[in-house]
């Protein structure tokens, strides 16, 4: 929710700035301890998430709403202050610069003037830009938003907020015990409405062998009690599984029921429920008056000695489990309870689950086509091609095939309808049946922890049926202010346990994991990322550009967060351009776009996140130059993510006014030498170039000067000097990737022997470019390892393969290792016992000389996945890899003839042995 995101994001500028080496402005202590007594107030009552009704729950939105409009306040006169006094400090120091270059030029005269005097006035239209000298609107028309306003002011204006509060919380409390305790009437007849299940089979087209699989769980020898899951996203199918196989066996059962669990659930209705499906002579009212002791020992009572079936469908908690399961006596009968949900640490309660994925295509035809025609007969050639595409574009989400399907069902059966209908398939499920998709959505975000709200709306502002780069995201999500901090963790690894859960809950998909395990990419449901939009534009947390809006609402220039996606052309969207539109957005915080034209010269002074895909090689280089240099004069950046076809090392002067840049990523194909300044930017944790090459740290300053202690990521670094000077510098350091390019004095000078120190590396990429084998082996023979490595890339080293068992085989953290071209030289490996003990993932590739591979089965105890390509010399694949109990694939791209044969022969062998899970590829 935006109330909440912008009392954490307020909260962390103010520690930036208290716990900052160099703050760029000091607030004053007293207003600091009110901020931040209101802070804890607030924040404290939204993690709450008082479940208020009626009244109450009108005024709670109204509260948030004054919340939001209050941190907002507070964080742009803040961040004001903040931009303004570097500004204007960095002003003065370019001033008092271009007018000593001035005075050199009229002595100097010449070519060396006209040159200089370009420079000047590119400086002068940049300056202009952000201080007002020159621009088309005065620094007061674009300040207007904060002008007027007092940090006092908005102190007392959360005051009151938080006395409000107070009061609604004291007159709400009777309506929120309510709430928690159900005990009336009209409550008890909703719970009782909803569990009432009817006999009517739904349509299982496409779970078939799922519904095989829960009868068999139910059905099977098995005496003792066993507890089945149902675990999957909103509306993928659940309920119509858990009521098909729950219909088919009642007879199985001696006693059956079917409780439907509430989001605010209460034990004491869900024992009155099973008790009322138990005994149909039951009274709601005379079990109303009894204790939930009372109804759990009847419970337990009735279902002692029988064999029973319980369906608790729509669990959002395992607290729920816990509290009633202790009522369902083990009693030896072959008795089953069936749980649905949508929370997959709920799933973890039973060991005999079943997790639904979505349909695939010929499953989701299947189905399109028994909503669309019932009995009636089979779909017409005409419409065939054109449905199957319908039942495609619903991305295997039974709930919108079924909702779609109604739809054609009461239509005419047209081309041209269907093709209509193709075109239009998100706005018909969001429209059709009183929005019944989205509502059933809207369940699993209203459950979300207040924390995780803003994370997954966040998620609607990358582009449409793309694949999101965890590494990205997380990134993003703390350059934000999204993540709340936990002692002892890194805010990074909150993030990613924030997006754990928002998985666990079905709400974000994992789409690939990375080498050992981890999330690598994501995805999320074109519905769900409706929901985030719909939501988002609701509480003015994010505003994205739909396709199908010609134009930007003129209300954006109070937005905070803008994506945009598709072709900006001034031509196709005259007269309202949207970048045009953009020049006019004086309060946005982030922009993540992806423009086929060039981002124009626009004042963004609050800008903290800018990330834009502009992949397009550019005329005027003048004109790009230009926009980098301005991109490094946002100073109040902390998120910057672009790409430069020209050498931007011209635009680094200004680099040290990033006072709180946190994430750098600059792609492109140009080598880049970082400013001395890099050194004092404390507040960096991960650094990309394509080419990037580091300066030598300035020498002296005290102990914890020049020491980038918050650095995490670093790549690509162009002939990294390994001197203990640069190494202790970056003593938390995880990912690193280096390159080393020949040299006429060979690489001596490199000591990659204080790699070693580097106690915090997780990742290391290390490639050598050179055709001196020499050079290269006085380079790497003290090549020292961290043991704290879990993923090392090697390229160009020429190790020799006895190398191995002293340097990497004992390394005791190893989960992958890839040897690329040239990586090691020799014609044979022999490994030995007691190396790789937690490697899974092994990679050789082009190491030529390679003939033969000596090895047995416990020499890699947890390897998982081999990969070979280009061993053209490879005599075989040991046999004895096949017999690792962990191994699960093997690939092999262009290698020998003979090492293809082995492992056709070890395939075959495991498949004797019964084992068919291993997969083989080749190529």
């Amino acid at each position: 929710m935006a109330a909440y995101a912008a009392l954490l994001s307020l909260r962390h500028i103010i520690e930036q700035l208290q716990h900052h080496p160099r703050p760029p402005i000091c607030l004053d202590q007293n207003q600091v301890q009110s901020l931040t007594d209101n802070l804890n107030f607030l924040q404290e009552f939204l993690e709450q998430g008082y479940p208020c009704v009626g009244s109450g729950k009108e005024a709670i939105g109204v509260f948030e709403s004054r919340i939001a409009d209050a941190a907002h306040a507070a964080e742009d006169l803040i961040e004001t202050r903040v931009v303004d006094q570097i500004l204007a400090e960095s002003t003065a120091q370019a001033s008092k610069d271009i007018t000593e270059t001035w005075v050199g030029d009229q002595i100097l005269g010449g070519s060396r003037k006209t040159k200089n005097s370009r420079m000047q006035d590119r400086l002068r239209r940049i300056l202009s830009t952000f201080c007002g000298a020159g621009s088309s609107r005065s620094p007061s028309t674009r300040q207007n938003v904060v002008a007027g306003l007092d940090l006092d002011k908005v102190i007392q204006d959360m005051g009151l907020i938080k006395k409000d509060v107070m009061e609604i919380k004291e007159k709400n409390i009777g309506i929120i015990e309510d709430h928690l305790h159900i005990n009336s009437s009209t409550l008890a007849g909703a719970a009782s409405s909803r569990s009432h299940l009817t006999t009517r089979r739904d349509a299982v087209v496409g779970l078939d062998e799922l519904l095989i699989e829960v009868m068999d769980k139910l059905t099977g020898q098995q005496s003792n009690l066993r507890i089945i899951p149902i675990v999957g996203m909103g509306g993928i199918g659940k309920t119509t599984l858990a009521k098909n196989a729950y219909l088919k066996f009642m007879k199985h059962f001696d006693i059956r029921a079917w409780v439907t669990v509430s989001q605010n659930y209460n034990v004491r209705e869900i024992l009155i429920e099973i008790l009322l499906c138990i005994n149909k002579a039951e009274s709601r009212e005379t079990l109303s008056a009894k204790s939930e002791g009372e109804l759990g020992v009847r419970v337990h009572q009735s279902l002692w000695g029988r064999r029973y079936l319980i369906v608790m469908d729509d669990i959002w908690s395992v607290e729920v489990w816990d509290k009633v399961q202790i009522f369902f006596p083990d009693n030896g009968q072959g008795s089953r309870v069936m749980i649905t949900t949508r929370l997959s640490n709920v799933a973890s309660i039973g060991s005999h689950g079943v997790v639904m994925g979505f349909l695939n295509e010929d499953k989701s035809w299947d189905l399109l086509c028994r909503s669309v025609f019932k009995e009636e007969k089979d779909c017409s050639p005409e419409l065939e091609e054109i449905g199957k595409k319908i039942a495609k574009n619903c991305e295997g989400l039974p709930l919108s095939i079924v909702v779609i399907g109604g739809h054609l069902a009461k239509s005419k059966r047209t081309r041209e309808h269907w093709e209509y209908i193709s075109e239009n398939i998100k706005k018909i499920v969001n429209s059709e049946d009183d929005e019944r998709c989205l509502k059933v959505l809207q369940l699993s975000y209203n459950h979300l922890p207040v924390h995780l709200k803003p994370c997954f709306l966040y998620m609607g502002v990358f582009p449409e049926d793309k694949k999101i780069r965890v590494s990205w995201l997380v990134k993003l999500w703390v350059s934000e202010g999204f993540v709340k901090p936990i002692n002892g963790k890194s805010l990074d690894v909150v993030s990613r346990e924030y997006l754990q859960e928002l998985c666990d809950r079905n709400m974000i998909l994992v789409h690939e994991r990375g080498s050992y395990g981890n999330i690598k990419f994501c995805k999320i449901h074109d519905l769900l990322r409706e929901l985030c939009l719909r939501e988002a534009e609701r509480e003015e947390f994010l505003y994205v550009k739909r396709p199908h809006e010609l134009t930007i609402p003129q209300g954006i220039n109070t937005q905070r967060r803008i994506g945009i996606h598709q072709r900006m052309s001034e031509k196709d969207y005259h007269p309202y351009p949207v970048l045009r539109t953009l020049q006019d957005v004086p309060l946005v915080r982030s922009l993540i776009c992806n423009f086929e034209e060039r981002l124009p010269l626009l004042d963004f002074r609050l800008l903290r996140v800018l990330k834009v895909d502009d992949n397009l090689l550019i005329d005027n280089i003048i004109q790009y130059e230009y926009f980098v240099e301005v991109v490094f004069r946002l100073v109040n950046l902390r998120f910057i993510a672009i790409r430069s076809d020209v050498p931007i090392s011209s635009v680094f002067p200004s680099f040290n006014l990033l006072w709180n840049l946190q994430t750098l990523v600059v792609n492109g194909g140009w080598d880049v030498v970082a400013p001395c300044e890099i050194w004092n930017m404390t507040q960096l944790k991960h650094v990309h170039f394509d080419v990037l090459e580091l300066p030598d740290p300035p020498i002296g300053g005290k102990d914890d000067e020049f020491i980038l202690g918050n650095l995490q990521t670093l790549t690509d670094i162009r002939n990294f000097k390994c001197e203990e000077e640069v190494v202790k510098r970056i003593p938390n350091i995880n990912k690193l990737q280096i390159s080393y390019f020949v040299e006429p004095q060979g690489f001596l000078s490199y000591r990659v022997d204080n790699l070693g120190h580097l106690h915090k590396l997780e990742s290391l990429r290390f490639y050598i470019y050179s055709l001196k084998m020499r050079s290269v082996n006085d380079m790497v023979q003290n090549f020292i390892l961290p043991n704290s490595l879990k993923k090392l890339t090697l390229m160009g080293t020429c190790l020799k393969w006895e190398d191995m068992k002293l340097k990497i085989g004992l390394l005791p953290n190893l989960q992958v290792l890839k040897l690329e071209k040239e990586s090691f030289v020799g014609h044979k490996w022999e490994t030995i016992e007691g190396q790789f003990c937690n490697l899974k993932v092994l990679l050789i590739s082009l190491c030529r000389d390679l003939q033969w591979w000596t090895t047995d089965n416990n020499h890699f105890p947890r390897l998982e996945h081999l990969h070979l390509q280009g061993l053209h010399k490879l005599k075989e694949i040991p046999s004895c890899i096949g017999e690792i109990s962990t191994l699960q694939s093997i690939q092999l791209l262009r290698c020998s003839d003979e090492a293809v044969i082995s492992a056709k022969q070890i395939l075959k062998e495991q498949e004797d042995f019964g084992n068919v899970d291993l997969r083989l590829v080749h190529q």
